[in-house]
């Protein structure tokens, strides 16, 4: 019975980083330069969950593998009067979409509550086994 509930505090952990990730992203939405102040517009970032605990090698719950950058393209403004302007008059902005970072917080804000209902459930049978052999 304990599994079960590994199983699903995984589960929260892992939808707990993906919402994380998805948060970053809608703040990185507007961000045209890195830390040194350069020109470098902020990339899209996703996580990538997998199959059981690496701590424990255990085959069982889920866990986040890595957050990786999406290489997708960045969306082109005409924008000539701005300084970071190429020869043509473009300036490029982060590839993040308000609306797919909104569809994957709901995902991830389901899948937890899902888990949440979950462990509730272990919890229950829990209680009425222990009731059963008392």
């Amino acid at each position: 019975m304990f599994g079960a509930l590994d199983i699903s505090t995984s589960g929260l952990i892992a939808q707990r980083t993906r919402l994380e990730v998805v948060a970053a992203n809608l703040a990185g939405e507007h961000t045209l330069l890195n830390e040194a102040g350069e020109y470098e517009p902020f990339r899209r970032r996703f996580a990538v969950l997998a199959a059981g605990d690496p701590e424990s090698r255990a085959a069982k719950g889920v866990h986040v593998a890595r957050i990786e950058t999406d290489t997708g393209p960045l969306v082109p403004r005409y924008e000539p009067w701005s300084d970071l302007a190429d020869a043509e008059g473009y300036v490029l902005y982060p590839n993040v979409n308000r609306v797919v970072e909104q569809m994957n917080a709901m995902e991830a804000a389901r899948s937890y509550e899902a888990n949440i209902a979950a462990i509730e459930a272990t919890k229950s049978m829990m209680s009425i086994a222990l009731q059963i052999m008392a």
